[in-house]
């Protein structure tokens, strides 16, 4: 960080200062990286640079709490560094960044950690933090895990229940883990789908001959989310650990999350900026190339008010955070699997438009309101990962990551004019309301008008404290109520049976056999429900001489005179 940076002295006036909460009229000074005062009539030194945000409004940078930099995935490299990601993200209106560390199975997680600091600390332009994936089970996985929390200032895991054979944990494995983060105070983050399910119907899909994009959302229908979504919350409830689900792409999957949340478990959810904006029929686009670049897991839904849905869920607080999962790939990377839809890399960029597609689809659209716009694109990210009120807040005392947002000003997205990596924009042409005038990092201009001045590698890593309040305050205290106790009783003084080791076999019926109810034959005389007889050739009852039949006049309980 720069010297003079740190020094900088900014006064922003005549804005209307919105955090999650509350809005009012009032200037903001920033002085050595931090908010000092937020007010009217404010009394600071002078030689501040001063910001005019007459009708404008000043919130807080936001948060972009799932990015993928620097990663090879699904045999691609993406196309986004720490340089051009974080970039992006500012231009966009995020000041801060957390992204993915996913080491391979049987790789060490410390190692992986260490090698993705080296990269961002010398490329990011903004704060960045760093989740970690927990792709494999054992006893180094744990203890790196308490030493990943305990010393590098990493408080969140990411674990999956797809891409079974290369990120997938099997039930009592993601148990484990959870009861780790439990332990250690780490945020559990899911990605669920039914990954056994989901290989099944690749291949089912496959041999039908669907080779094409469609094929991904054929062979990942929203059951397998919801059932996946329903299987990590009961796991995470007998971990005692609290559970956040992302890439929630779907109704049922939000269905089940919601009734979780009625019944009081502590689950938080976490959509992506692509399934809250858009459906599923891009995959049956007649452009190859279109239909690939929406390849993203889980898959866009097909019911075109799944979109709308989800961002009312972001209006109503059943989903907490909206992430973009900025993942980019080119259209030749794509083209891996031009032959077998299960080889094109699932991801796509927009971490650059997240929060101008938010505030468009959501403030403009009347599915939310401008504090709620906030909470889901910054202050919810910093109270789960315990970064608030440091981040996510304009206070006195907090970092100085701000921006002079227009709710007015319109642009139209475009991968022609985009910062961020790849060929292709999933919002390609859409106009959004709702534009970054100026964005200030840490008490930097960084931009203005659209202008870039921010130095790369002038980032730096944010640690994140664990047991974040938001979500383990509601967690100790129920187990402090609900903690679970023997029954005080006087100890049973009675005779107790001695253990055979020998049980007669004849007495005893075959484990899972179901015993067979006694015979009812008769003697010299056929029971179709008893005997294994044969209906043809000589039967064993042939010798008795047989009856010709005879009218029954009276039977038995009056005579029939009905229909019969």
């Amino acid at each position: 960080m720069a010297a003079g940076s740190s020094s900088m002295r900014i006064l922003i006036k005549g804005g209307r200062v919105v955090n999650d909460d509350v809005t009012q009229e009032a200037d903001v000074y920033i002085e050595n990286g931090l908010i000092q005062q937020v007010g009217r009539d404010l009394m600071i030194p002078g030689g501040a640079k001063v910001i005019d945000a007459s009708g404008k409004l000043v919130i807080p940078g936001g948060i972009d709490s799932s990015v993928h930099l620097q990663q090879t995935f699904m045999n691609a490299n993406t196309q986004d560094d720490f340089y051009s990601g974080t970039k992006a993200a500012l231009l966009g209106g995020s000041t801060m960044v957390i992204a993915h560390v996913l080491p391979e199975r049987g790789a060490s997680l410390l190692d992986e950690f260490e090698k993705m600091r080296a990269h961002a600390d010398a490329e990011a332009c903004c704060d960045y933090a760093l989740h970690v994936g927990v792709t494999w089970w054992g006893p180094k996985v744990r203890r790196e895990m308490e030493v990943l929390v305990g010393e590098r200032g990493v408080n969140s895991f990411q674990m999956f229940l797809a891409y079974r054979d290369v990120l997938m944990l099997k039930d009592s494995e993601l148990y484990q883990a959870m009861h780790s983060c439990k332990e250690i105070g780490a945020v559990a983050r899911v990605h669920a789908e039914n990954g056994e399910l989901v290989h099944e119907g690749a291949k089912e899909a496959l041999d039908l001959g669907i080779s094409g994009p469609e094929g991904m959302e054929i062979s990942r229908p929203e059951e397998l989310e919801a059932e996946a979504t329903h299987r990590a919350i009961t796991i995470a409830n007998r971990a005692h650990c609290p559970v956040y689900l992302v890439n929630v792409s779907s109704v049922s999957a939000a269905d089940v999350i919601a009734a979780a949340r009625m019944q009081g478990k502590v689950v938080h959810a976490e959509t992506t900026l692509a399934h809250s904006a858009l459906s599923g029929m891009h995959y049956y686009h007649q452009d190859w190339a279109h239909a690939a670049a929406h390849v993203i897991a889980p898959p866009l839904r097909l019911d075109p008010n799944t979109p709308d849905c989800l961002m009312g869920l972001l209006g109503n607080d059943i989903i907490s955070v909206v992430a973009s999962d900025h993942r980019a790939f080119s259209t030749k990377q794509k083209a891996m699997g031009k032959e077998d839809f299960t080889k094109i890399p699932h991801g796509a960029a927009g971490v650059e438009d997240r929060m101008s597609v938010i505030w468009e689809r959501g403030v403009v659209a009347g599915k939310m309101d401008e504090n709620r716009f906030v909470a889901v694109t910054s202050s919810n990210a910093a109270k789960i990962y315990n970064l608030y009120p440091r981040k996510g807040r304009i206070v006195p005392g907090a970092d100085a990551d701000v921006v002079v947002w227009d709710p007015d000003a319109s642009r139209t997205i475009s991968a022609s004019s985009q910062v961020q990596g790849g060929d292709f924009n999933l919002y390609e042409g859409q106009r959004c309301h709702g534009v970054p005038l100026v964005t200030i990092s840490r008490g930097r201009v960084v931009c203005e008008n659209g202008v870039f001045t921010c130095a790369q590698g002038s980032g730096r890593f944010y640690p994140m404290r664990s047991f974040p309040d938001f979500l383990y305050k509601k967690m100790v205290q129920r187990e402090k109520t609900q903690k679970l106790r023997a029954v005080d009783r006087a100890p049973y003084s009675g005779d107790v049976a001695a253990v055979t080791n020998s049980i007669r076999k004849e007495s005893a019926a075959p484990e899972g056999d179901v015993p067979m109810r006694a015979s009812t034959r008769h003697t010299g005389v056929r029971d179709l429900h008893e005997s294994s007889f044969s209906l043809s050739g000589a039967q064993v009852d042939d010798h008795i001489p047989k009856r010709s039949s005879a009218r029954i006049l009276a039977p038995p309980g009056g005579r029939s005179s009905g229909i019969w």
